[in-house]
């Protein structure tokens, strides 16, 4: 897989958490780095145990299933994304609560993270190195939490949907690449 793959997939996994870190920062009358970097934390650490807890799921399985792993790899990625799309257009409004205690952050980071452990178990299929992919994942999503709770603070929730919007068809994008590229259409 290459870093530009790698890279998109990292992007589309922390728009979840971006755009809870979006609403997060909605919700505080007052951002500090500390407070931003407590929700990049959370977010990127959990994006990025989740896919290695996927991965160690997931290669249990991998020599079983390796003559059709490409299309699960494409069917996981679409669901996700799909997810992600129809999440994004709902016109449903999601609770803002500033609060950064442990039980709120765990839930909402097991909450944006459930994605990656699916991405975990499709990287054990396609023999993808973990320890790169899983760092490079959980600091696209630090970086990109951080932000995001300066993005909620400053313009509100006008980008939520449109972040996760993107997110889901970048996922479905790679998904597709993988099928492609599995299958000779690509090269």
């Amino acid at each position: 897989m290459s870093l530009l793959s790698l890279f998109l997939i990292a992007l589309g996994l922390s728009m979840d958490a971006f755009a809870v870190a979006v609403c997060k920062g909605l919700a505080m009358p007052k951002i500090t780095p500390k407070k931003a970097a407590v929700v990049g934390l959370w977010f990127g650490g959990f994006q990025g145990l989740m896919p290695l807890l996927g991965y160690i799921l997931g290669i249990q399985f991998s020599n079983s299933i390796e003559a059709f792993d490409h299309w699960i790899a494409f069917i996981l990625l679409s669901l996700i994304g799909i997810s992600m799309i129809t999440e994004a257009l709902s016109k449903d409004q999601e609770e803002t609560d500033d609060s950064l205690d442990i039980k709120t952050m765990f839930l909402l980071a097991l909450a944006t993270s459930i994605d990656a452990l699916a991405v975990g178990v499709t990287f054990a299929f396609l023999k993808q190195n973990i320890l790169p992919a899983v760092a490079f994942i959980g600091i696209t999503t630090f970086i990109l939490s951080m932000i995001g709770v300066k993005v909620g603070n400053i313009f509100g929730t006008k980008y939520k949907s449109k972040a996760e919007l993107a997110g889901g068809i970048i996922l479905i994008l790679m998904g597709l690449e993988i099928l492609l590229e599995h299958l000779g259409i690509l090269g």
